[in-house]
Formats: structure tokens, C-alpha cells, sequence
């Protein structure tokens, strides 16, 4: 599965002034991460406020990022949730057809414990005819998925082939390195500590900040995957302060703020999340003409 090794992007949703799906700024989105050389693309996670999407609008940018995407790269599709029968039933009914993987977030709100995180995803895996991606965010779910139960999951159901990590927690992710069985991708869910994460053996990053900035990033993790880090290290640096401006006012906010300064989609959200205010946007356009300047 070496198709999800380096730089994926958790595409933004671009949204019109009235809160509809923008069509035409997805597709330019699509194409400017093609152009800027990413591995591959996720089609509604978290940064793509899929949580304040029906699921009719759902399966219309699932149809339509394949159809625009047309195979010239990976893709995954981000189905969650809080409830398993349900989760598991919108895996059965998940039209495949040009999508090569589902990742799906721990359960959020309910805290399940570790044998229920364990028994969620056994119920997933048992639904689906894609291979599956764990994805542990805390921060978001209010539960960690431990290194134990992952390498459990990885051992016992062959289709759970990676893990989006994103707990921030070293000792966890050199666990999982230590346990996993060999053919499990790890892989990171934070921009910031990619390059780190790279060097205990993750395969590449799931990405926000891949949205504005493709070809800077996928630059990075790619010298990060040669052993590279001499020459990824200068890269990895001139890139913090803009990753702290994608996320201090929140996700996608920071990312949709500088996606229309390079012109390629509106910055527009659905409520409860709101645009950046004018002094992040105002950094955020300055980091971004510093770096690609």
C-alpha cells in the first residue's frame, strides 16, 4: 500500500457567500494539489467540515472529486462518526468507484474504552471492501486510541492497513513502531511533527497545510522519506510559523484564508466556524508571500 506513502492532503470544502458547495473552487483545488505533486488526497475529514454536511452533498463531492481527480491520484474518503451501526452501514453503502481507502476517527463524545474502540472498528472493518485507516485525534474525539488496541487492530483485521496519528504523544508512536506488524503504515496527522515522526519510521503525513502550501510540503516529506533530513530540515523550519497560523484560529479557517490569497478558492465557512479575523488573515498572507517568494 505504498500509495499512501508521503504527502496526503485532507482537502477543505470551499463554500460560496451562501453556505452552498463550491463546486468550481473544489475543482481548482483538486488540480493545484495535482500540480503541486501531493501523493494523494482525502476527500471529506475534518478539514473538510464534513460534520456540517448532509449526506447528499456528501456523496455529490465524493462523485465529483473522482470524477475531477480521474485517477490521477489516490484517494480516501473520510467516514465517521459516534455511531457504530450507522458508521458501518454508510461504509456498506459507500459507493467505491475510484476511492482506494476509508479513514474513519475514533469515535467522538461517547469516550468509549479501549475494547469498544476495538470492537467499532471490527465492526467497520467487517463492513467495508476498502482498506481502512484508523484515525486517533484526541484533541477532537475525548478518547485515545492506545498503541496496544492499534497494533491489535493491525494484527487481527488485515483490511485496517494504517493509522492516522495524531495524539501528539511520542512514547505512543514508538510503540506502535515497536509492536506493529510490518506491513502497517503509520502515518502522521500533524504538520508540525512530521519530519520527526518520519524519522521513527511513519510513511508520510495526512496534511492541512498541504492545501495552500503542496509542493512546499510534499518537497519536505519527500527528502524526510530519502533520509534526507539535512536538506528537509531548512524546509521543515521555514514552515512553523505559517503551520502555527493555519491552526491558531482554528481548522479550516487558517487553510481556507490562504487558499484565497493564492486565488484558489473563497475562504468561506459554515457556522459554528467563522473566517480568521483580519490580523491572522493579514499574517497569514505575509508568511505566505515570505515562503513561496
Amino acid at each position: 500500500m505504498n500509495k499512501f506513502h508521503g504527502t496526503g492532503v485532507a482537502l477543505v470544502t470551499p463554500f460560496n457567500a451562501d453556505g452552498s458547495v463550491d463546486f468550481d473552487g473544489l475543482k481548482n483545488l483538486i488540480n493545484y494539489l495535482i500540480e503541486g505533486k501531493v501523493e494523494y488526497l482525502v476527500s471529506l475529514g475534518t478539514t473538510g467540515e464534513a460534520s456540517t454536511l448532509n449526506k447528499d452533498e456528501k456523496k455529490k463531492i465524493w462523485e465529483f472529486t473522482a470524477e475531477i481527480n480521474n485517477g490521477r491520484l489516490p484517494l480516501i474518503a473520510g467516514i465517521g462518526g459516534n455511531d457504530t451501526n450507522v458508521i458501518a452501514q454508510n461504509i456498506k453503502d459507500f459507493e467505491v468507484n475510484g476511492y482506494d481507502a476509508i479513514l474513519s476517527a475514533s469515535p467522538y463524545y461517547n469516550k468509549p474504552t479501549q475494547e469498544g474502540i476495538y470492537q467499532h472498528y471490527k465492526a467497520l472493518s467487517e463492513s467495508s471492501s476498502l482498506p481502512i485507516l484508523l484515525y486517533n485525534v484526541p484533541g477532537r474525539t475525548g478518547s485515545n486510541i492506545s498503541a496496544e488496541t492499534t497494533c491489535r487492530l493491525a494484527t487481527d483485521l488485515k483490511n485496517i492497513i494504517a493509522i492516522k496519528e495524531a495524539s501528539g504523544n511520542f512514547d505512543q508512536f514508538n510503540q506502535i513502531m515497536r509492536d506493529k506488524p510490518a506491513d502497517f503504515m503509520l502515518i502522521s496527522g500533524d504538520d508540525p511533527v512530521a519530519m520527526p515522526m518520519i524519522s521513527l519510521g511513519a510513511v508520510g503525513v495526512i496534511s492541512v497545510i498541504g492545501n495552500a502550501l503542496p509542493k512546499q510540503l510534499s518537497d519536505m516529506i519527500r527528502l524526510c522519506l530519502a533520509g534526507d533530513f539535512a536538506k528537509a530540515l531548512p524546509l521543515h523550519l521555514s514552515l512553523i510559523e505559517f503551520t502555527r497560523l493555519m491552526f491558531v484560529e482554528g481548522n479550516p479557517a487558517g487553510a481556507k484564508a490562504a487558499l484565497k490569497h493564492f486565488g484558489v478558492c473563497d475562504d468561506n465557512l459554515r457556522l459554528p466556524l467563522v473566517q480568521v479575523s483580519p490580523a491572522i488573515r493579514e499574517a497569514i498572507i505575509a508568511e505566505s508571500k515570505k515562503i513561496t517568494a
